[in-house]
């Protein structure tokens, strides 16, 4: 097993963009391809070392950029929503990047542009549901600790894409209700979803590097853990 980084710059709607594709380059024929996209702060070395560890699961893997090429943020910046704020506030942009960055993990060496699926983390997890809700085309979509608000353009009925929402049971940021309102919400466009909700859990569970229980963010190494392996056995049933 060879797992190499790429960096690519590419081009869409308030470009330009860097990305980063990894893969297995000794491995010859196509594979599933999997979009991965940050959290708040943008593209950084915890989602490339991230990535790597899905493309050592038999994927292709490219970390999204939807800020632009050098817009990112740090943990301690007083600001650091300021790019992820913006797109907030305009979802129908946020969903062209995001169909930009899919385009550009279809043609990464070794993609079978015919299988790919989405997964993202808090402001990425609502990233890689708003894919599928505006019909992009994702055989799967997995969804970390997201966040659960509708998107303000028109969704399509039925969502094909397969869910997987892996969600901190006290995530103060999605409480309950908006969790049974995202229910609610797939099971109206005939959606094929998962909620696994994990109790003593807050936001950002999977981050390591990131311990604000004061905020309600905190990793938790059980629910970590266990939706890892939610989303190993998502995907292998997804493209099986």
């Amino acid at each position: 097993m060879t797992i190499s980084r790429e960096i690519i710059v590419y081009d869409g709607p308030g470009g330009p963009f860097e990305g980063m594709a990894v893969r297995d380059t000794a491995v010859a024929t196509p594979r599933p391809g999997i979009m991965l996209v940050p959290n708040v702060l943008g593209t950084k070395e915890q989602d490339f070392a991230k990535a790597e560890e899905v493309a050592a699961l038999g994927y292709v893997v490219f970390v999204a950029d939807v800020f632009g090429q050098g817009k990112r943020t740090g943990r301690d910046d007083p600001d650091m929503g300021r790019y992820m704020n913006g797109l907030m506030a305009d979802r129908g942009l946020l969903r062209d990047r995001l169909k930009a960055s899919l385009d550009v993990l279809k043609g990464v060496p070794g993609c079978d542009a015919g299988k790919t699926a989405a997964m993202g983390f808090c402001f990425g997890g609502m990233c890689v549901l708003d894919m599928a809700r505006a019909g992009l085309g994702l055989a799967g979509a997995i969804s970390f600790h997201g966040i659960y608000s509708k998107p303000d353009f028109a969704t399509v009925a039925p969502i094909t894409t397969r869910i997987l929402v892996c969600h901190g049971w006290d995530d103060p940021f999605c409480p309950p209700e908006a969790t049974l309102g995202l229910a609610k919400e797939l099971t109206e466009a005939e959606a094929d979803w998962q909620i696994h909700a994990y109790g003593k859990t807050v936001h950002a569970f999977t981050d390591r590097e990131l311990y604000k229980p004061e905020a309600g963010i905190a990793f938790e190494e059980k629910a970590n853990r266990r939706s890892w392996r939610a989303m190993v056995d998502f995907l292998e049933e997804v493209f099986a």
